[in-house]
């Protein structure tokens, strides 16, 4: 008989852990506390709108092609890729903008135009950044992090000091670029790891290769048509998703678990993979003989940003914006201080503008506009009255003041928020984070909570608080390895 799989959590880790579950034989239950699956890359419609509720950047477009490949497949199968060119655009003060084309000879151009002589160095720059994800990609991010011996790889060993490992990337960009535009664009892929680029390894230059040379793409339709798709490919493989099935605890024996208790009752396990947030399943659900790590220990973890998000429908169009827009008009290190150091709430945001309706018309009516906004801002913090609009208004004044656009406060037709709070209710996300563990150092590979339980043999971890981390490629990854650990310790064969 099938041995049963209970995979809590529908995101992308769960998703992909559920899949490579049932390819290798196993009978996979899904259990889902939401109304419709993908976690944070859920999605909702309004007055016509259809808005993404997470992620909104498609990028390592290669990890996507790997995933559909294990089962036969091919994102063109599900859902119509397009490349975003240019990228994004990038709003700094004094009116300054600068737009990542999808050309790296361009790019090339751009760099030497704003600061001569630095294509040169970009050229260097990225093929050490390409070595750094070819080594990180393919090799660094399927090791499930059990061991020290799993790094025992020489290419790895060999290429510590080619990947930066031990020095930081606010240090190495700096060595090579001056202009302070170009540093803020190099920095800028490590803004959501978690910790400020002066504490990020520099091995992680390797989001630059996947930014400028493999592309900025956008699934038609939206990013929860990748969800969409996995899972179709979940259920064509036999998996059975329970949407609105809440998990309230485990029934545990002789250092198993034998159940899954939800508030649709019980569901018998042979194994659980926890998709969950990692933080609530230990702290919450597990009873304390059974949780491998204390509260301090939790309180001790450095987390990635939460976010404040609006979901805008906006009547007319805002003509400056791209797909893509970061507002880096302010000053980057102040903003990173209050999220990382300080941990407050920030006075001069940062923030980043999606408009897909600029590139897809089907998620806004027609001469309507879908506007979703992220502002970065520290976990753990309390929410004051009235902060939702005081920072609604900053985000507005400054697209107007930098697109020419007019009362857009009237022009709203359409707005929910979404922060903390939210975070917490519907993702049980420790401290409202939005992005999991901080990529530092520290806590890195075998520094990160373990992907398999040390107290209950039956148990397992997936998702952004354990193995690669945060984002959506490192959650299918993050799938595939804990699969593969199961697999392992199951014996099972592989077809």
């Amino acid at each position: 008989m099938k041995e049963k799989v209970i995979v809590i959590g529908s995101g992308f880790a769960g998703l992909s852990a559920a899949c490579h579950l049932a390819k290798k034989g196993y009978k996979v239950t899904v259990l889902e506390k939401n109304t419709v699956p993908g976690g944070r890359a859920r999605y909702f419609e309004a007055d016509g709108f259809f808005f993404d509720m997470g992620p909104s950047w498609y990028w390592m477009p290669d990890v996507f092609e790997q995933f559909f490949a294990h089962f036969g497949k091919k994102p063109s199968d599900y859902y119509e890729l397009v490349r975003l060119d240019p990228s994004y655009r990038v709003y700094f003060e004094k009116g300054e903008k600068l737009d990542l084309s999808a050309d790296m000879e361009q790019v090339y151009a751009m760099f030497d135009r704003i600061e001569p002589g630095s294509a040169d160095e970009l050229r260097k720059f990225m093929d050490e950044s390409e070595y750094k994800y070819e080594v990180g990609i393919n090799d660094l991010v399927y090791k499930p992090g059990l061991n020290l011996m799993e790094f025992a790889d020489m290419r790895v060993v060999k290429g510590v000091f080619q990947l930066h490992l031990f020095s930081n990337i606010s240090k190495y960009i700096r060595s090579r670029f001056k202009d302070s535009k170009l540093v803020q664009l190099l920095e800028f892929p490590v803004l959501f790891l978690g910790a400020k680029p002066q504490n990020t390894p520099a091995l992680y230059s390797l989001m630059n290769y996947a930014d400028m040379k493999l592309g900025t793409w956008y699934p038609k339709g939206g990013m929860h048509e990748i969800v969409k798709a996995m899972v179709a490919v979940a259920e064509e493989l036999g998996v059975e998703l329970r949407l609105d099935t809440n998990v309230e605890g485990f029934r545990i024996d002789s250092g198993q678990i034998n159940a899954v208790k939800t508030n649709r009752g019980d569901f018998g396990a042979d194994i659980v993979v926890a998709g969950s947030d990692y933080h609530h399943t230990e702290q919450h659900l597990l009873e304390p003989q059974y949780r491998q790590y204390s509260a301090e220990y939790w309180d001790k973890r450095k987390l990635a940003p939460s976010s404040l998000i609006y979901y805008l429908g906006i009547k007319g169009e805002i003509p400056e914006l791209l797909h893509h827009n970061l507002f880096f008009d302010e000053s980057f290190d102040q903003h990173a201080e209050e999220i990382y150091e300080t941990m407050k709430w920030p006075e001069k945001p940062l923030f980043y503008v999606s408009n897909p309706s600029k590139t897809d018309p089907d998620v806004a009516p027609e001469g309507y506009e879908n506007i979703f906004v992220l502002i970065p801002v520290a976990p753990g913090i309390d929410e004051e009255e009235g902060v939702r609009e005081h920072y609604l208004d900053i985000v507005l004044n400054r697209i107007e003041k930098y697109t020419g656009a007019e009362n857009l406060a009237e022009r709203i037709v359409y707005k929910r928020s979404f922060a903390h709070k939210e975070f917490i209710e519907d993702y049980n996300s420790f401290k409202g984070n939005a992005y999991g563990l901080a990529n530092t150092l520290d806590q890195t590979a075998i520094l990160k909570p373990r992907i398999k339980s040390k107290k209950l043999g039956n148990l397992f971890y997936t998702g952004q608080l354990t193995t690669p981390g945060p984002g959506v490629p490192p959650s299918l990854i993050s799938g595939e390895v804990v699969s593969n650990v199961i697999a392992k310790q199951y014996k099972t064969k592989t077809p």
